[in-house]
């Protein structure tokens, strides 16, 4: 059996799947002792998997073993196993490591990097896959790349003649499901004479 994944935020009592074996007579179901009897448990009579307990991401999937037994000779069963997968749900917004950095840029450079900002994720699979995009600031003169999060001028910066500061505010997303999630840094970019 391999049931539909599991939301890690599964309350206890939540319908998993419903065993079922041919037999002469009713069977009675039980989960073998050993993996999985810590998360689930069965209906003797009907075969029904709920889960016992909240689900910890980081110990699935689990792989656990159902019995059918004959109700009256013990000796007589039959086992089914059942795989339960749990997926990510989407907890933490992206994070960096600080709200607001400062970088100097000498003027009358061509175009270069400034920084590479990185946040960081608690999230597994594509809810901490994180994309970068520039949110205000002047998108004529700066650029970022969405995948490795590197700031870039896109124009040389006169000193004399422009402003000699820049606020540009950066947001990291996640793929998150159901709702993306976002964090973000100012990076004030000085620019030197």
């Amino acid at each position: 059996y391999q049931p539909a994944p599991l939301s890690e935020k599964a309350l206890p009592d939540t319908f998993v799947v419903q065993v079922s074996a041919s037999y002469e007579v009713p069977v009675l179901y039980s989960v073998v002792p050993a993996n999985g009897t810590e998360y689930f448990i069965i209906d003797p009579s009907t075969g029904v998997v709920r889960t016992k307990k909240n689900l910890k991401l980081e110990d699935f999937p689990v792989v656990f073993t159902v019995r059918a037994t004959d109700p009256s000779n013990a000796g007589i069963f039959n086992e089914a196993s059942v795989k339960v997968e749990v997926i990510d749900e989407n907890d933490f917004p992206p994070v960096f490591p600080s709200s607001l950095l400062e970088e100097r840029l000498e003027e009358n450079l061509p175009p270069t990097q400034i920084v590479q900002l990185k946040a960081q994720d608690n999230d597994t699979g594509r809810n901490g896959l994180l994309t970068y995009g520039i949110l205000s600031g002047d998108e004529l003169k700066f650029r970022i790349d969405n995948a490795t999060g590197i700031l870039y001028s896109t124009a040389s910066f006169d000193y004399e003649e422009e402003p000699t500061e820049y606020q540009v505010v950066i947001y990291a997303e996640d793929d998150g499901i159901p709702e993306k999630k976002r964090g973000y840094c100012t990076v004030v970019v000085k620019i030197v004479d």
